[in-house]
């Protein structure tokens, strides 16, 4: 069977979503135009030569809807047939997979693996997300069915509740990784794999909107539970919401050697693994999230 080989890669900068610095960019725009400056780092490719354009879109409805990978190859020039789908958090690494898989199975030699998510363009799809919830799957089922539709805080605060993961420790968990941030920005790490934007007021981004200077366990411990009177998950230990798009080009060894192009990592292997729909990761036991501790790293 064909290996398959990442040969190029690169994302948007990473903007809050309701008022940061991509809001005013449509996704199907966002996308085409980081899959388009993802193309231009391998020239030695013909984008006519791409089989498929595999979009992953964790709310693929409203400016998101219409296959918004059908939209992004058309805009992008590459004209090749597109599809789009979810998997929520995961969508676009799901993409990345089928174009492993397609490669694998001999259906094709090239891929574009694109994920496009821009919140503040479709908030969480309808203005009404109630209304399109099936009720058997709701808290109140009778049929023993699992609560498919609890948001991420709250699968959140169920596992800290679970773990026994003290607000103090996420506190300081969330500092940790803000003042991580920060200094990997400031650095230029994230510079290498970031595609600047020029938004419609003709600003150019570079930078995500994310990493806050001056972030402290003093600070955080100042805000109030978002999700649970009486909880432990708030604005400044969650994830943010974000607008962003990201692509890579999948490919097969033989066909990168063909051309001449110089992968950038080879796909191994992939696997996926449902959790219970109310809690944001898997159980461990105590005695494990205090050995991460203590060979500095921490559950989640």
């Amino acid at each position: 069977m064909a290996e398959a080989v990442i040969v190029a890669a690169g994302r948007s900068p990473i903007g809050r979503a309701g008022k940061g610095s991509l809001v005013e960019c449509r996704p199907d725009d966002l996308g085409a135009y980081i899959l388009g400056q993802v193309l231009a780092q391998v020239p030695q490719l013909d984008p006519a030569l791409i089989e498929d354009v595999i979009c992953g879109c964790g709310l693929p409805g409203g400016e998101s809807g219409f296959n918004l990978g059908r939209a992004i190859s058309i805009l992008a020039g590459v004209n090749s047939p597109g599809t789009t789908l979810t998997r929520y958090c995961s969508s676009s690494l799901q993409t990345t997979r089928m174009a492993y898989h397609a490669i694998r199975a001999g259906e094709g030699d090239i891929f574009a693996s694109v994920g496009v998510e821009t919140v503040s363009r479709f908030g969480y799809g309808t203005s009404d997300p109630a209304d399109a919830r099936n009720p058997r799957l709701m808290p109140d089922n009778t049929e023993g069915f699992p609560d498919l539709y609890l948001p991420m805080g709250m699968t959140a605060e169920n596992v800290a509740e679970r773990e026994g993961i003290t607000r103090e420790e996420m506190d300081e968990f969330a500092a940790r990784s803000q003042n991580r941030a920060v200094a990997a920005q400031a650095e230029g790490f994230f510079d290498r794999e970031i595609i600047p934007v020029t938004v419609p007021d003709g600003r150019v981004v570079d930078r995500d909107d994310g990493p806050r200077p001056n972030t402290t366990v003093e600070v955080l411990s100042s805000l109030k539970p978002v999700f649970k009177e009486d909880g432990r998950v708030t604005a400044g230990n969650a994830c943010p919401l974000n607008d962003g798009a990201a692509a890579v080009i999948v490919m097969s060894l033989d066909k990168a050697k063909e051309l001449a192009i110089r992968p950038l990592a080879r796909i191994v292997g992939t696997a996926v693994a449902a959790l219970e729909p109310e809690y944001m990761g898997p159980r461990t036991h105590p005695r494990d999230r205090e050995s991460l501790r203590t060979h500095g790293h921490e559950p989640g």
